[in-house]
C-alpha cells in the first residue's frame, strides 16, 4: 500500500493552508460573532479554484481529485468551519450533480459559473417534513409546456441565503406516487420569478454559513431546468449525497485538527502544581486518544475519496468516514473544552466555537443514525 501524496496533491494542500492561515483564520472569530458571510474570503477561494476542485478545467473547475478536495477541505475548515461548510457544499452537493447528471449545455451554463468561483450554488431536498425521509418531500413540479412550475419550500438549506443556483427535488408526476415521482431541477435562483428565501436561521455554530428556507410559489424555470430523467431526481439526490459526505468527514477532520492543536498548546503552556499541564498523565492521555482517533477519520476519509477517484462503490466508505469523523471531532472538542477548563468556555478562546461547530457535522447530510443504517445495510446484504 502506499500512503504518500502525489506532487500535486502536496501542492493543493500546502496552498489551502497556506490561505487559511494568513487570511481565513485571522478572521474565524469575527465571522463567528457578526454572522457575516465571508464574500471576499469566497471570492480569493474560487480564484485558487477551491469552488470546484475536482471539476474538469473546461468547466471552470481545477481539475483535480477529490483526494485533492479532502485535503483541501481539512485546512479550510480547521481555520474556519462556517467557511469550510459553504466550500463543501458548493464541491459536493452542487458541482457533483452538474457534473455527473448535466447535458452539456447545463454544465456550461449552470456548473461553469459555480466551479469557477464567481457565483455559489446549494443542494434543496431536506423539507419540514422530510429530513432523514428523502423520499419524503412535499414540493412540487407541473409541465407547463415550454417548462416547468415549482411550488413548495425548501428548509435548512446551507448557502441557501446567498447562492445563485440551487440543485433541488421534487414530485414531477401526481404527488403520491412516492419517490419513483421525484425528479431533479436546477434553478437559476437570481432570475426565477416566484422565488424568495424565506427564513435565515439563528444556529448554534458554523454562523458565517447561512442556513436558509427556499420558497417557489409558482415558480417559473425553463426546459433545460430539468436535471437527468425524470424520476430519476431521488437517485440523483442520494448519489450527490454520498460524495457530500466525503466532504463534511473532511470538515469534522479540519474542526478535530484545530481542536488537537490548541489543546496541545494549551496544555505545553498552562502551568497548575508548579509545572505544566502537558506533564499530567490525565492530559497526556486525552492529547492521545484525540490524535489517534483524528489520524483514523482521516484514513476513512481519504480511503473513501480514492474510491470515488477510481470509480469504484463508496457508498459505505463515505458514511463510515462521515459518521466516525464527525463522532471523533465532537468528542475532540468536548475534551478540548475541558483541557482549557474555564478558559474553554470562554468566547476570548476558540475552543468553544469548535464545539459548537463540530455539532452540525453529526447532524448535517444524513444524520449519524442514518449513516449507520446505510452501512449496516452494506455490511448485511
Amino acid at each position: 500500500m502506499n500512503f504518500s501524496l502525489t506532487e500535486e496533491q502536496l501542492l493543493v494542500r500546502d496552498m489551502a493552508r497556506r490561505f487559511a492561515e494568513t487570511e481565513i483564520k485571522p478572521r474565524a472569530a469575527e465571522f463567528d460573532q457578526t454572522h457575516e458571510h465571508p464574500a471576499e474570503i469566497i471570492r480569493q477561494l474560487g480564484e485558487l479554484k477551491m469552488l470546484g476542485v475536482a471539476v474538469p478545467e473546461e468547466y471552470g473547475g481545477g481539475g483535480m481529485d477529490h483526494v485533492s478536495y479532502v485535503l483541501a477541505m481539512i485546512e479550510i475548515s480547521k481555520a474556519c468551519a462556517a467557511t469550510g461548510s459553504i466550500v463543501s457544499v458548493n464541491n459536493s452537493l452542487y458541482c457533483f450533480p452538474l457534473l455527473a447528471f448535466g447535458t452539456e449545455e447545463q454544465k456550461l451554463k449552470y456548473l461553469y459559473p459555480c466551479a469557477s468561483g464567481t457565483k455559489l450554488g446549494c443542494y434543496g431536498l431536506t423539507e419540514a417534513g422530510a429530513g432523514s425521509d428523502a423520499g419524503g418531500i412535499r414540493t412540487t413540479a407541473f409541465s407547463n409546456g415550454d417548462g416547468f412550475i415549482i411550488n413548495g419550500e425548501k428548509k435548512f438549506i446551507t448557502n441557501g441565503n446567498v447562492a445563485s443556483y440551487c440543485v433541488l427535488s421534487a414530485h414531477l408526476t401526481v404527488e403520491g406516487e412516492g419517490y419513483k415521482g421525484i425528479s431533479a431541477f436546477v434553478v437559476d435562483l437570481e432570475n426565477t420569478s416566484g422565488f424568495k428565501v424565506g427564513h435565515v436561521e439563528n444556529k448554534l455554530g458554523i454562523l458565517a454559513s447561512g442556513t436558509a428556507e427556499l420558497i417557489f410559489d409558482d415558480a417559473r424555470v425553463p426546459a433545460d431546468a430539468l436535471l437527468g430523467k425524470e424520476g430519476q431526481g431521488l437517485k440523483i439526490m442520494l448519489t450527490t449525497l454520498d460524495g457530500g459526505r466525503i466532504g463534511i468527514a473532511s470538515q469534522a477532520v479540519g474542526i478535530g485538527r484545530a481542536v488537537l492543536e490548541n489543546s496541545l498548546e494549551y496544555a505545553k503552556t498552562r502551568e497548575q502544581f508548579g509545572k505544566t499541564i502537558s506533564t499530567f498523565q490525565a492530559i497526556q492521555w486525552k492529547l492521545a486518544d484525540m490524535a489517534t482517533e483524528l489520524d483514523a477519520a482521516e484514513m476513512l476519509t481519504l480511503r473513501a475519496a480514492w474510491l470515488e477517484d477510481n470509480k469504484r462503490p463508496y457508498e459505505k466508505e463515505a458514511a463510515m468516514a462521515k459518521m466516525y469523523a464527525s463522532d471523533v471531532a465532537m468528542r475532540a472538542s468536548i475534551e478540548g473544552v475541558q483541557i482549557l477548563g474555564g478558559y474553554g468556555y470562554c468566547k476570548e478562546y476558540p475552543m468553544e466555537r469548535f464545539m459548537r461547530d463540530a455539532k452540525i457535522c453529526q447532524i448535517y447530510e444524513g444524520t449519524n443514525e442514518i449513516m449507520r443504517l446505510v452501512i449496516s445495510r452494506r455490511i448485511l446484504r
